[in-house]
């Protein structure tokens, strides 16, 4: 069915057994955060709280907590929006189908936003101070909104087919911020919203920003979807939901007529608070660190409001399923964003940004000697400067050997996509590194906030090796190796026992170097060794999600990659044996997420 609104969307999930009611009092300080995430671990439905302690409105979590109950959702209208994918990805489709795509050009005409009457919506006025304010993880700063819809406008062309809405976190209470006059936005200069902020501040004048919460869950969903240039996410939350977003203006700012709750306000050139600390979705907390503040003007919400919120945390998390989803619609697009690549995953197991996996095709390679990366190379430097795409910390990029155009190797199988790079790869030849650039904000493995390094691994060609899946038998004799693991075929893991400061990482890294090369012939089979610390790897089933998050969140590729028998040739760097990451907590970077005790053992009474 097409919700008109976010409790239409509740109703039907309870009606079909998706969602649980929470009649008892709820704090909002941690506990409904502890209870969403307990739910969530055990596949269960969302979940309505009737009652929130120091706020008269109800709140919903865990609404997209599976792909299942996320596909239940817009079951609907899913169809149409892939085929509006490919429509616009071939539009002479309609020539040769004009059966299959007659209505689509029409569903998308009809998707238009509406203009409608702020007075006849429901809205009152209320404070912050009203909302529930929850605190998701014990060391966050505050209370923050998790799924905002955060509307704005370019100054140099207004209106609502020009707008920007995106989802980034917004911080409502705590450090500096004045309680219902001020709030904190966290999000990222490339992204719409600070392009928009950007001409403001150029002209000296604030920025008008809106906020929805709630409204239907297409609303949400248009928020976090990575829409090509000059697609209006407005147009796109109508046509999924299949009901016209709807709008007008009050004192010069655009309100969301079907939302539960709107907050509206100004960002002032140059006008920052510290934000955070925020427990995020890499499985860290994101620090406190100075981003733009929203003035308060005025805030909104109907009488039967809903708050929708969500935890993020380790993956995987409910924004699992958006990720999933958003791949669900848009998959195909990738081809034709990118030629030459035929997909790209984001693995969400490792943060998403942190780690790309990606296939692409090698159409240079009959014109060479050899078999080697080249096109690859290319595509790799395109899937870089792609949106979203760019913020990735590492990109393994591969191709097909039997066929170079075929679809015959998946990057959605990560340990078979791993295992096909790690026979083939060369390691004196296929790393490439992207030094003192910019990273994802939220990763702290760099030198400082948004600075760090990137590292390209791009490998085609015949297949070089058979890799080990049997521990190396030195292993047993050395007393400064602890805990070796095979994690999966090709990939060492181990531990050291004289890890006391950073700043001798090279040292102690360069004695296991000097003892793999030793026992170099033990090692033919290994291309990788990871070096950790504060973890236990546990069974094969989830050391794969294991590998990628500790591997990939906590290394900086320039400072924390190293390699047996080393070279650097024209300022190339490689190595002859496995490759070392230095993947041990340090001392810059942030507290992972963990759950209060007292708060898990609080929650019992409910019998989750």
């Amino acid at each position: 069915m097409n919700y008109r609104n976010l409790e239409e969307c509740i109703i039907d999930l309870e009606k079909h057994g998706h969602l649980i009611r929470i009649k008892e009092e709820v704090d909002p300080d941690l506990e409904m955060a502890t209870i969403h995430l307990k739910v969530f671990a055990k596949g269960g439905p969302a979940i309505l709280f009737e009652k929130v302690k120091g706020s008269k409105y109800q709140a919903v979590s865990n609404l997209f907590g599976t792909i299942e109950r996320s596909k239940f959702i817009f079951r609907h209208r899913l169809e149409k929006m892939q085929q509006m994918v490919q429509l616009r990805n071939n539009p002479f489709a309609a020539l040769k189908h004009p059966f299959k795509y007659a209505s689509t050009g029409l569903a998308a005409f009809s998707a238009l936003p509406r203009h409608g009457s702020f007075f006849s919506a429901g809205f009152k006025e209320i404070k912050i101070s009203d909302l529930p304010l929850i605190k998701h993880w014990p060391m966050d700063g505050g209370a923050f909104v998790t799924l905002p819809q955060v509307y704005t406008e370019d100054l140099d062309k207004p209106g609502v087919m020009s707008s920007n809405l995106g989802m980034y976190r917004i911080q409502l209470t705590g450090n500096d911020y004045i309680l219902n006059k001020e709030i904190g936005l966290h999000y990222q200069l490339h992204r719409g919203i600070g392009v928009h902020q950007s001409k403001t501040n150029k002209k000296n004048v604030p920025l008008k920003v809106s906020v929805f919460v709630g409204g239907p869950p297409s609303h949400s969903l248009a928020a976090v979807m990575p829409l090509p240039e000059g697609i209006s996410e407005l147009t796109f939350a109508g046509a999924l939901g299949g009901k016209r977003f709807r709008y007008d203006y009050v004192d010069g700012f655009c309100i969301s007529l079907d939302a539960d709750f709107v907050i509206t306000g100004e960002v002032y050139p140059n006008e920052n608070k510290p934000e955070g600390p925020f427990g995020d979705h890499l499985g860290y907390y994101s620090l406190k660190h100075d981003f733009p503040l929203m003035r308060v003007h005025k805030v909104y919400a109907k009488d039967d409001a809903i708050w929708p919120f969500t935890v993020v945390g380790r993956p995987p998390q409910e924004d699992t399923a958006f990720g999933a989803l958003i791949h669900e619609i848009s998959g195909t697009a990738i081809p034709h964003e990118i030629p030459g690549v035929k997909e790209v995953h984001a693995v969400d197991a490792a943060g998403v940004h942190p780690l790309l996996l990606a296939v692409g095709s090698e159409r240079y390679t009959p014109y060479l000697k050899s078999k080697r990366p080249a096109e690859l190379l290319t595509q790799a430097n395109r899937i870089l400067g792609t949106g979203q795409l760019s913020l990735a910390k590492y990109l393994f990029i591969s191709c097909s050997e039997n066929d170079r155009f075929s679809h015959d190797i998946n990057c959605h199988d990560s340990r078979a996509f791993f295992k096909h790079v790690f026979e083939r790869i060369d390691l004196n030849r296929d790393l490439h590194f992207y030094t003192k650039t910019t990273i994802d904000t939220l990763d702290y493995s760099g030198n400082s906030i948004n600075e760090g390094s990137k590292l390209v691994v791009a490998a085609y060609g015949d297949k070089l090796r058979e890799l080990s899946s049997v521990l190396p038998v030195c292993l047993k004799t050395s007393v400064f190796i602890l805990e070796p693991v095979i994690l999966m075929e090709g990939v060492l893991a181990l531990q050291l026992n004289e890890f006391t400061n950073y700043k001798n990482a090279e040292k102690e890294i360069t004695k296991l170097c000097d003892f793999v090369s030793s026992n170099i012939n033990e090692f033919i089979g290994i291309v990788q060794i990871v070096i950790y610390n504060d973890f236990s790897f546990k069974t094969a089933d989830t050391s794969l999600n294991d590998y990628v998050w500790i591997t990939y969140t906590r290394s900086n590729p320039s400072h924390d990659i190293y390699g047996v028998n080393q070279v650097t040739e024209n300022k190339h760097w490689g190595c002859t044996g496995p490759m070392i990451f230095d993947a041990r907590k340090k001392p810059h970077h942030a507290p992972e997420l963990k759950m209060d005790p007292e708060v898990e053992k609080k929650i019992e009474r409910f019998k989750l």
